[in-house]
């Protein structure tokens, strides 16, 4: 591994004004990176790598790096790009252990972060370098979110998300309340009432989208958010249909085909997949078919009825009347994306929410009521990992600059 990446290292470059820096959308420094290894300062590139991103064991794993990083190296316009992504895994796996300090000195303010995503565990590292009395109120049993139960084990062990935890929550004294929805037994208003300086709400996109189809309810009938929350309490059986060909149907069928199911096909309205090319080329590999401009039109017992449709140059699809066709399944998987639950919006005054039911903040965080702050896919819908990370820090450092009594400054200190 450690010769892979050395020689990964030794490839780059170093350009003076560095294109895969600019395809990162984190900013990551990586010319500085890959310098720093090939210098044998192993410990000083991890620091800086998870001084810019704190999930950044994460990222290594889970990034679109083919459309980021890796996309934009001039490398790659000719041949193969330098593959930062095993260059960064290398130097974070390395250097986390390494990460044992305590909790930072306590400026005695109190800051809760609803959700523990990506973007509330970016603000809660954030904010607990500074010294904020940190405590995140999390739905589930465990932290993590979207990480821990909308990606796979095989792309994002389960141990990384543990490790995260010990070392930038547990060590640092963040403190945990697991199982607890805001918005049920305990509100906004609640914490604001005990002293709570700044609120962030991180809370995602749980609820999935449905396609008003007939047969939807049907027992064999799921939804691939919820498939992936728990894969191991489903029996799919060996056929599958997946409706939905972007990075979550993808990762639905291949969860799907390490379960042993036999016969699994995502089909498509469009004339491709959404999904990233990388994921794509995985799950042919693994046996997953594809099968593209099939709209669903009805869920029965024994399969799906899908009609053909016919692409325009504009985008358009068009209908072909008389080509239903019955694609046999014993489950069907439905993985068209997700929106947000409304239930801290339905029970806080003063907080909105636009049509979709997604929060309304500026690009700064503020939502429509003060002191109370919003990034992630609550805000944006359902993005990458990274760019909820890249905004959460903006976000993470509006609040300080607010509970700091310098809220009519951006982060950059310039006015608003």
């Amino acid at each position: 591994m450690a010769l892979h990446v050395l020689d990964e290292a030794n490839r780059c470059l170093e350009c003076k004004n560095p294109s895969c820096r600019k395809g990162c959308p984190i900013n990551t420094p990586i010319p500085e990176v890959i310098r720093l290894l090939k210098e044998n300062q192993l410990d000083e590139a991890g620091r800086i790598l998870f001084e810019n991103n704190p999930l950044t064991t994460v990222c290594s794993l889970i990034c679109n790096h083919e459309k980021q990083c890796e996309g934009h190296c001039v490398l790659g316009k000719k041949g193969s790009p330098v593959h930062f992504s095993a260059i960064e895994h290398y130097i974070s796996d390395a250097y986390a252990p390494k990460m044992v300090n305590g909790p930072a000195r306590s400026n005695g303010h109190k800051v809760a972060i609803v959700g523990s995503g990506p973007a509330g565990l970016t603000i809660a590292i954030i904010l607990a370098r500074y010294g904020y009395q940190v405590t995140i109120f999390e739905g589930k049993d465990k932290i993590g979110g979207i990480l821990r139960h909308g990606i796979p084990e095989f792309r994002l062990p389960k141990s990384v998300l543990d490790d995260l935890q010990y070392r930038h929550i547990e060590l640092k004294g963040i403190k945990i309340r697991p199982n607890i929805r805001i918005g049920d037994a305990i509100g906004v208003d609640d914490l604001l009432r005990d002293g709570y300086k700044a609120i962030f709400i991180g809370t995602g996109v749980w609820r999935p989208n449905v396609l008003h189809i007939k047969g939807e309810t049907f027992g064999h009938v799921h939804y691939a958010i919820n498939y992936l929350s728990n894969p191991s309490v489903y029996k799919l059986g060996e056929r599958v249909v997946i409706i939905g060909a972007g990075n979550a149907a993808i990762d639905v069928a291949r969860t799907a085909k390490r379960a042993g199911s036999r016969q699994v096909t995502c089909f498509s309205l469009q004339k491709k997949v959404a999904a990233s090319d990388y994921e794509f080329g995985y799950a042919k590999l693994e046996g997953v078919d594809f099968q593209y401009n099939f709209k669903p039109v009805e869920i029965l017992d024994d399969g799906v009825m899908f009609r053909r449709v016919i692409e325009q140059e504009d985008g358009t699809l068009t209908e072909v009347e008389g080509s239903d066709t019955l694609v046999s399944a014993d489950s069907v998987i439905i993985a068209i994306s997700q929106g947000p639950r409304n239930v801290i919006v339905s029970t806080t005054t003063g907080l909105s929410a636009n049509d979709q039911g997604l929060l309304v903040a500026d690009e700064f965080g503020n939502t429509s009521r003060r002191g109370i702050f919003a990034s992630g896919d609550v805000v944006n819908g359902a993005r990458t990992v990274v760019e909820a990370v890249a905004h959460s820090k903006i976000v993470a450092e509006t609040m300080h600059r607010y509970i700091q009594g310098l809220s009519d400054s951006d982060p950059n200190g310039e006015p608003v």
